[in-house]
């Protein structure tokens, strides 16, 4: 099957002489171009092998055909001036395509490519080439560094699809040579075609094709827009007016008799339109601003797919297409200009740069309060968000609809507060979540004191376990309820709720007993008292027997207690005793957490 192209064709009376230039599949008869190319109808098979057997030229290596192309086609151009150029190779974005770009005017020699892409297209991206990614993207694999080139220079660009099954592409020239020299950046003059290179033009441009030829005595015009050439009425001169798509063909009758037929394609794109995009605000605390989400409003009711969004710091970068800014702007503290531009995907030409936006960063709101807050035991509120004066700037919104910065709460559960800073029309905002949850004030219920005389272990029995932090006496919190190396005497144990619903404390006494004695008179443990007893300030220890009746009273000058009473001695048996002193506020305190049981042994 062979493609739409450029034919030039001399008929002579005894013959004719043609020369053809189309979507070529070979080195030898490249297409000559010298500005961008509107999508072509595709490419099937690879002609004659233009790498003579070999099996790999730059990054590209033979498919399964043996060849290193499979469907491939051929241009050649040259450049006209000297600066930075590149070009973008359109195609649908579900096919995958590749390159190779070679500097040199002889098919037969053409050395190792300057510029090569061979990375599958699992992105889905539109396009591949030498420079910038139209739409913006960073991040597509299939582009390669710009060329710096100087005027002169011939270039053979060979472009490749595995599959013969593909939609053909396009090919869109870039890069600040087109700035500089808009109209000389590629040499033209390689072109022998008639009616020129093939032309893609924009939505209401006239294109005029000019066939004049010097001998030619009367033109013929035609139009092929895909059921092949049909006659133009009334079209005779050496120029043509082209409004619409197609391939047009002119038949030039010169005067010895021969005729020149001549082919080009023209294809119109639409023109894109630029809407209004309104001002936004970047908040600080945000790093990059997403410009992406401006293009829904740029494009209004287009078609995404047909065109491209880009953005730009200049006015001229935006008419110019150079220069785009990356979708995800890194921000600052200042305002800035953001230039639009729509470009059509088909034809970098027909675009429009006549919007812009001012981008101003704007203070995010801060809100400094506790997040985490507890309803405590004997508390039925507590007031949540902004305790402090709100900034007058800012407005407020709760998720149960009020609109002040605090809310005074009773309830357990979840509560949304969003501040909102708006100035000039702009807004950022911020939201956050407190949690109310209901904390029990805690309670010591007992106090196990394991004494050992100097190394004494003391652990706090609490109500709950969880959010609580112990102390004793004026030492550090801690989370561990068990205090070890404690010295016997009185100490305060101190309780803190770390939800802030409060503390409560205790005073203990740390002293060691024996837990039973034996009176007889051996000099062994014959009698019973507390020991370092002498730690505590005015203590007195009651005695009593397993009736109630109390049988000493001991103080920190008695010795012990021998087993008697009123110099009898008592049975065998177990007896109670009662600690008291004076405590840290000068008033008489009975030791609690005692085991205050002790045998008397005969």
């Amino acid at each position: 099957m062979k493609h739409k192209g450029i034919w030039i064709c001399l008929t002579f009376m005894l013959g004719i002489s043609c020369a053809l230039a189309q979507v070529a599949p070979d080195c030898g008869n490249a297409v000559p171009i010298c500005n961008s190319t509107p999508i072509n109808g595709g490419t099937q098979g690879f002609g004659v092998d233009d790498f003579n057997g070999a099996r790999k030229t730059g990054c590209l290596e033979a498919t399964t055909t043996g060849a290193i192309e499979s469907n491939s086609a051929w241009y050649r151009f040259r450049t006209g001036a000297s600066g930075q150029l590149g070009f973008n190779i359109g195609f649908d974005d579900s096919e995958d395509w590749d390159f190779a770009l070679y500097k040199t005017n002889d098919c037969n020699a053409l050395g190792e490519p300057v510029r090569c892409n061979f990375f599958d297209n699992k992105d889905e991206d539109s396009f591949m080439g030498v420079g910038e990614d139209p739409t913006g993207s960073v991040a597509n694999l299939q582009y390669e560094d710009w060329l710096q080139v100087e005027a002169g220079e011939d270039y053979y660009l060979m472009i490749n699809n595995f599959s013969n099954n593909n939609s053909g592409f396009s090919i869109q020239f870039s890069g600040s040579i087109f700035v500089t020299n808009p109209y000389d950046a590629l040499d033209c003059s390689i072109i022998s075609n008639l009616l020129g290179p093939p032309v893609a033009a924009c939505e209401n441009d006239i294109i005029t094709l000019d066939a004049s030829a010097a001998t030619a005595v009367n033109y013929d015009w035609f139009q092929d827009v895909g059921s092949g050439f049909k006659a133009i009425v009334g079209e005779h001169g050496s120029l043509l007016e082209v409004v619409s798509n197609g391939t047009y063909r002119v038949n030039a009758a010169l005067s010895d008799g021969s005729t020149i037929v001549s082919d080009v394609q023209v294809s119109f794109s639409a023109n894109p339109v630029a809407f209004p995009v309104a001002d936004d605000s970047s908040c600080s605390g945000a790093t990059t601003y997403d410009l992406s989400q401006k293009d829904v409003e740029v494009l209004g009711t287009q078609d995404p797919s047909a065109f491209i969004v880009s953005y730009h710091t200049t006015l001229a970068d935006a008419v110019n297409g150079i220069d785009f800014l990356p979708k995800s702007l890194e921000t600052d503290n200042s305002s800035q200009t953001i230039y639009v531009r729509v470009t059509s995907l088909s034809n970098p030409k027909c675009y429009d740069a006549s919007q812009y936006f001012q981008l101003t960063n704007l203070e995010s709101p801060v809100m400094d309060f506790d997040t985490e807050v507890f309803l405590c035991d004997g508390n039925p509120s507590i007031v949540i968000g902004e305790t402090t004066p709100p900034d007058p700037n800012y407005t407020y919104l709760w998720d149960t609809g009020e609109t002040s910065s605090s809310l005074e709460v009773s309830q357990e559960g979840t509560y949304l507060l969003t501040a909102t800073n708006s100035q000039g029309g702009l807004s950022c905002s911020d939201s956050r979540t407190i949690v109310v949850a209901r904390s029990v004030t805690p309670v010591i219920t007992n106090v196990l004191i394991e004494d050992l005389q100097a190394n004494n272990k003391v652990t706090v029995l609490t109500n709950v376990t969880e959010n609580i932090e112990f102390q004793l006496d004026e030492g550090d919190f801690q989370t561990s309820n068990v205090f070890v190396d404690v010295l016997p005497g009185p100490h305060t144990i101190t309780i803190n709720d770390i939800n802030g619903c409060g503390m409560v404390s205790e005073e203990i006494v740390v002293v060691g007993f024996q837990k039973f004695f034996t009176p007889n008179g051996d000099g062994k443990n014959d009698y019973w008292n507390i020991l370092e007893i002498s730690e505590l300030e005015n203590p007195i220890v009651s005695i009593y027997d397993r009736f109630g009746k109390l049988v000493k009273v001991l103080n920190a000058n008695t010795i012990g207690w021998d087993g008697t009473y009123n110099g009898k001695a008592l049975p065998s048996s177990d007896y109670w005793f009662k600690l008291s002193y004076t405590d840290s506020s000068g008033e008489r305190s009975f030791a609690k957490y005692i085991n205050n049981h002790f045998s008397l042994k005969r």
